[in-house]
């Protein structure tokens, strides 16, 4: 079983915001396989290794190192936080604390020690997900499927989620044309499919409350329209699967399901490539590195595509968003491009962290602007 901690639009926004004298971020690949965990452990301390020579490098104070090798040790020396993983671990360290995301994604192994945390990879998960859930509805039974990265999809259990539409009307099944008061007929029936799919809606509102991942649903009609009408999740997939899922193993609906979720993360870079298009014909976009600082840091940029793999050293000024690019990352400067992803997510813009080929010009960067500067 895949085991991840998506992060929520206020934990990245946390994230984006702290600052401090000595901030560490770690990138690992990991694995779901318990007996295979340890080659994740042995490099997790080589990394951890590499950030005090960092921090040692910058001249950071011992008391400041310690408190931060201290709590990688103790997360190293954690058996059962080491059972549950995933494909990647995204760790953040500041001598006051430890925070970690067990990631569906396969990212690029990474240290970086800087004022501010290395966000661009975890992103990524974020803007491009590899985590979904599937609703598969029918009459006689409905069940929820987890899809977690390239893992086999596996049946989750929804306390409260009704047995089948029958179970709900009270009757062995919906199909009775006999009449009691208005509920019969094609009338009643309809009556009780809805009832159904509202009460499926309500007990997912657990499961899915404060999440983002997409909601495939997979039915015919005339369920997929009535769940499609009850559904209050906003992030039920726009494309549904339409077919019965009656006696579908749980790895199949996996399989159909991340053809959608593989589609529609398509689609959105389509769409965001198009705009970008439109957008710089009339002066709205940019794929320079100096110029989307400068939109980013006054809030101008709705959108911006970055090169997950990318890694551009420097500072750029907090008040001019002016660039000044270094040869090599250190620990006195940051990446910039993540600098400038975390302001636009500041000013409520979008980033999607997506691969060097989806970028327009083929630019470590795009960014789409509100308004021209």
């Amino acid at each position: 079983m895949l085991y991840v901690d998506i992060p929520t639009q206020s934990e990245i926004t946390k994230l984006v915001a702290t600052r401090g004298e000595a901030l560490v971020s770690i990138y690992l690949t990991t694995t779901p396989e318990t007996q295979h965990i340890d080659a994740a452990r042995t490099r997790l301390k080589q990394l951890a290794t590499d950030a005090v020579a960092q921090l040692e490098e910058a001249g950071a104070a011992k008391r400041t190192i310690w408190p931060i090798e201290e709590q990688l040790h103790d997360l190293l020396d954690d058996d059962d936080f080491w059972r549950v993983q995933a494909n990647a671990l995204a760790i953040f360290v500041t001598p006051d604390s430890l925070r970690s995301y067990r990631l569906p994604n396969t990212l690029t192994e990474n240290v970086n020690v800087a004022d501010r945390f290395h966000l661009k990879p975890l992103l990524r998960a974020v803007s491009m997900p590899q985590h979904a859930f599937v609703l598969a509805l029918a009459e006689d039974e409905v069940r929820v499927i987890e899809l977690l990265g390239d893992q086999p999809a596996q049946e989750i259990k929804v306390p409260n989620l009704p047995k089948d539409a029958g179970s709900v009307a009270g009757t062995a099944n919906v199909n009775s044309r006999s009449y009691s008061g208005r509920l019969g007929g094609s009338e009643g029936q309809k009556h009780h499919l809805r009832q159904y799919c509202r009460q499926i809606d309500s007990a997912l509102r657990g499961l899915l409350s404060g999440r983002s991942e997409p909601l495939i649903l997979v039915a015919t009609q005339p369920l997929l329209a009535m769940y499609q009408s009850v559904n209050s999740y906003p992030h039920l997939a726009e494309t549904a699967i339409e077919t019965s899922p009656a006696r579908i193993a749980p790895h199949d609906l996996g399989s159909d399901a991340r053809k959608v979720v593989d589609e529609t993360n398509a689609a959105t870079v389509q769409d965001m490539r198009a705009l970008y298009t439109t957008r710089e014909a009339d002066g709205r976009g940019t794929t320079d590195t100096a110029d989307a600082a400068r939109a980013a840091t006054f809030g101008a940029v709705e959108v911006l595509l970055v090169d997950i793999d990318a890694t551009v050293p420097g500072l750029v000024d907090e008040t001019s968003g002016a660039v000044t690019f270094d040869k090599e990352s250190s620990a006195v400067s940051y990446d910039v491009v993540d600098e400038i992803a975390g302001r636009v997510l500041a000013h409520g813009g979008r980033v999607l962290a997506v691969r060097k080929d989806d970028i327009p010009q083929g630019a470590t960067l795009a960014a789409i602007l509100r308004y021209a500067v």
